[in-house]
């Protein structure tokens, strides 16, 4: 059986993906693949993704300049997430975010005071390392 066939695509045609740094084990952000953004990554060892919100490929860093190679693919057991173990490359090495943050997961929930149910909040916890409007022309 095709390797690619051996995942459980949506009914979109797409699969969740995680990018983790090689190097520290930061999850960097969260995307989708179809096939064929897989099987490019695959072949250039750069991670290219499918942009639900373009409706099309979507090569990483193609207009920030922050581009991932990519050191794994791994497929959980359920044969319904990717996983990516990459080096995130660029102009600011290390910015994975279009906020211009390190990782997309940068906001924390801090909840409320004692016996203020539901009052929580996310608050931001790492910085922003590049403003985007330099980053995004």
């Amino acid at each position: 059986m095709n390797w690619l066939e051996q995942i459980k695509w949506d009914d979109k045609g797409l699969v969740p993906v995680i990018a983790q740094e090689n190097a520290s084990g930061d999850v960097l952000m969260f995307a989708w693949m179809n096939r064929e953004a897989l099987q490019k990554t695959a072949e250039l060892g750069r991670a290219v993704y499918f942009s639900r919100s373009r409706n099309k490929l979507w090569f990483k860093g193609e207009e920030s300049g922050h581009v991932q190679t990519v050191h794994d693919i791994r497929l959980d057991c359920d044969n319904d997430v990717v996983l990516l173990k990459v080096t995130q490359q660029g102009h600011e090495p290390g910015i994975a975010c279009h906020t211009g943050r390190h990782s997309c997961f940068y906001q924390s929930y801090q909840p409320g005071q004692p016996g203020s149910e539901g009052q929580g909040e996310w608050q931001s916890v790492d910085p922003v390392l590049k403003d985007p409007e330099t980053i995004y022309k």
